[in-house]
């Protein structure tokens, strides 16, 4: 590490220079081949996917994605002669224009059923040739355009559907440019320099930058969803402003001490470089931990948020360094430079509210780490109501045209027509026949069914698919129940005595069967992860309980956060006024994306604030003074770096796209529990507790363990030539040092 900062020092145009070069080179080739993005939940084996399928051997032109134009009258209905005559000669320019199928209107002997009761509402299906994945955003565009130039004066017209809804355009880069703001008068705070509060965050977004505009090449080689990223860019602003902000500081450390620009700035990659290289492998490692599941909707979304924190850690070690050259001493404040000038170096002493804090923790750690054990499991109980599923277009913001669609077909209508299911099933004879002409009636009188249409045969009557139409809403509870009732009894008993194997497939029985996979892999998921992570952190600091103290903090930290994405997202606690929908089930790959992340994240503050502490048991054999002093030369800095994150993720809430402000909401959640509840109340509380028996290891185990070092400590020799500097006249700017408390 040392050799690569000291190249990147000494040839620093040249580190400079690579890194614009590789984020233009990308950032162009990104824009010449465009975006394919992909949000395909099908996992193969389900009985949707089988339905999907059938339905797509026995009705080719039904394989492509459905969407649907609706029209509502404000006066009239939408029978009148001027309304029916635009609307069919819109809808006839919609079948003509490329990429589409088919257009079924309401005009016609069997699309009767497509105008509402009170004769206001009337819709038409939009087939594509394609699914909604590999759908051109020209071609969706197109449609729309076509569609709304037939809206007028009394005549509302909105779309709806999955194609759509990749039409929707984001609000700009208002999340990032937000989070970038706050992080910056943060910094600013922190260090008292302007230019050394930019640092971190012109190196933040060079890495994400870089990792944004690959991704979208990404998205040609393989399957990557279409909040890939954003998802990437929020965790790369968080994690890499963070990065930069632990080398920055170690870097203005060196500078205090005397050490000159170039040697500070390879001390501080020699050292927190490395801890922020291996905090940044255990998030990838964490992150490549999804490939294990086998999703193919998963396996973008690592690779994608893997790559993003690769070039970040890259950016950290490498462009970092040479710009802190170029910065010089103006890393420090020129407060601080006058200090340095008059009074040369001095040692740094944990004083002021860190080291009354790390007192306070060590005289009460009973009492403070069972206020932090209150306040974490008081919210993570709503997680005991955690109901995975997908959020329909009801949930999207009130001015997008496929939510006022969403609205006006579940006026109409009846909420279930946003989101109908779809029996599929080979057919094989008149007896089969007959069974489902009778099935039609079962489903008719079969609680939570609204309607169902005639059974449509396909060419040479081998397949046959219907239409249910539920009377609730896709993503609520009632339509899951009632896709178990149809799979667990009416099916079975309706199809005893044939050959009729009805699969029940459509939108909302394939984001539940989505999510039964994700529930059914996330237990050993869930391990393996927490367990990679006790791995390490046992080779890393030679201790039981330093690992399991950890993989106890993460799990919390994730309940915790999860409770409060339940009560806003699943029970609505403010997420209207918060532009993001109504109350709604939370997305199924939230769980596994958010251990990943956040076991990689924890990671970060678990080695700063234990490997000062470890430093100091080894130097001391003192338990007491080792935590008591650890706390309080890491807790600023770990504060400063939780703040950053959390403002980063919180401004992601304005992105307006529900799956990313989850995303954020629940990520800013975990970092402040993390770092004020956790990290600097619970874990020093605990270890105060347990004394040397943080430390036990067994001697079998000691010597068959590999030696590492994440972090090389500090040499105290220098503290020790500082100390040389009169104490008392250190104490005429210092009040109080830590050190100095009585055991």
């Amino acid at each position: 590490m040392a050799d690569l900062a000291r190249w990147c020092v000494r040839h620093r145009l040249i580190a400079v220079l690579l890194w614009l070069l590789a984020f233009g080179g990308v950032t162009a080739g990104a824009a010449l081949a465009g975006t394919a993005y992909s949000n395909d939940y099908a996992v193969p084996g389900t009985e949707s996917g089988r339905a999907a399928r059938l339905l797509e051997e026995g009705f080719p032109g039904l394989g492509g994605d459905s969407d649907t134009v609706v029209w509502h009258t404000v006066t009239g209905t939408v029978r009148a002669a001027d309304v029916e005559q635009t609307m069919t000669r819109t809808l006839r320019r919609i079948a003509e224009l490329p990429g589409v199928a088919s257009v079924s209107g309401p005009y016609g002997g069997r699309g009767a059923a497509r105008i509402s009761a009170d004769g206001r509402t009337a819709y038409a299906v939009v087939t594509f040739a394609r699914p909604a994945e590999d759908i051109a955003g020209a071609e969706a565009q197109a449609v729309v355009r076509t569609a709304r130039a037939a809206a007028g004066e009394g005549l509302q017209v909105e779309l709806g559907g999955s194609a759509i809804g990749l039409t929707e355009s984001p609000r700009g880069h208002t999340a990032e440019v937000v989070g970038v703001l706050v992080a910056a008068v943060v910094l600013f705070l922190a260090f008292g320099s302007l230019a050394a509060s930019l640092l971190p965050i012109a190196t933040a977004l060079v890495g994400v930058g870089t990792a944004y505009a690959g991704i979208g090449l990404l998205g040609h080689a393989m399957t990557v969803a279409d909040f890939a990223p954003m998802l990437g860019m929020l965790i790369g602003l968080g994690v890499g402003i963070d990065y930069a902000l632990f080398i920055v500081t170690r870097h203005r450390r060196g500078l205090k001490r005397g050490l000159g620009v170039t040697e500070a700035a390879v001390s501080a990659v020699a050292t927190t470089g490395r801890a922020v290289v291996f905090a940044g492998a255990t998030v990838c490692i964490a992150l490549l931990g999804m490939l294990t599941l086998r999703l193919g909707f998963l396996d973008g979304v690592a690779v994608a948020a893997c790559l993003t924190v690769v070039l970040t850690v890259a950016a950290s070690v490498t462009l970092l360094p040479a710009l802190l050259s170029y910065l010089g001493p103006r890393a420090l404040g020129r407060r601080e430079r006058r200090r340095l000038a008059e009074h040369g170096p001095r040692p740094e002493l944990p004083t002021g509210l860190a080291a009354r804090w790390s007192a306070l923790v060590e005289r009460h750690p009973r009492l403070l780490g069972a206020l932090a054990l209150a306040v974490v499991a008081v919210l993570a109980l709503p997680t005991l109501s955690l109901r995975l599923g997908t959020s329909d277009q009801g949930n999207d913001p009130r001015t997008a045209t496929t939510r006022k669609a969403y609205d006006l077909l579940a006026e109409g209508f009846g909420p279930g027509v946003n989101g109908p299911l779809t029996l599929v099933t080979r057919v094989d004879g008149a007896d089969d026949e007959l069974a489902l002409d009778a099935l039609g009636s079962t489903l008719r009188a079969t609680r939570g069914v609204a309607s169902v249409t005639p059974v449509t045969y396909g060419a040479g009557r081998g397949t046959a698919y219907l239409t249910v139409v539920p009377d609730s809403a896709p993503q609520s509870q009632d339509t899951s129940e009632l896709v178990d009732r149809l799979r667990g009894t009416v099916l079975p008993r309706a199809q005893t005595g044939t050959s009729l194997d009805v699969q029940v497939g459509g939108v909302t029985a394939g984001y539940d069967d989505f999510a039964d996979v994700i529930i059914g892999k996330l237990p050993p998921f869930v391990g393996a992860v927490v367990g990679l992570g006790c791995l390490l952190l046992l080779v890393a600091f030679r201790s039981l309980g330093i690992p399991l103290k950890a993989a106890a903090m993460n799990i919390a930290a994730v309940a915790a956060a999860f409770g409060i994405v339940v009560a806003v997202f699943q029970w609505g606690w403010g997420s209207e006024p918060l532009g993001l929908g109504r109350a709604g089930p939370i997305e199924p790959f939230l769980p596994v994306i958010m251990v990943s992340v956040l076991f990689g994240l924890s990671m970060d503050y678990q080695v700063f604030l234990v490997s000062r502490i470890y430093e100091e048991w080894l130097e001391t054999g003192d338990n007491r003074r080792a935590v008591r002093v650890g706390l309080a030369e890491t807790s600023r800095v770990i504060n400063s770096a939780a703040v950053i994150m959390i403002s980063v993720f919180l401004a992601f809430v304005l992105s307006g796209d529900r799956v990313i402000a989850m995303f954020g909401i629940a990520l800013a959640a975990a970092v402040a529990l993390d770092a004020f509840v956790l990290r600097t109340l619970l874990v020093p509380a605990l270890m105060h507790l347990l004394g040397a028996a943080n430390w036990w290891l067994p001697a079998w185990l000691e010597r068959r363990l590999p030696r590492i070092s994440i972090e090389p400590p500090e040499c105290r020799a220098a503290h020790e030539r500082l100390g040389r500097v009169p104490v008392d006249e250190l104490r005429k700017e210092e009040r109080h040092d830590v050190r100095d408390i009585a055991r």
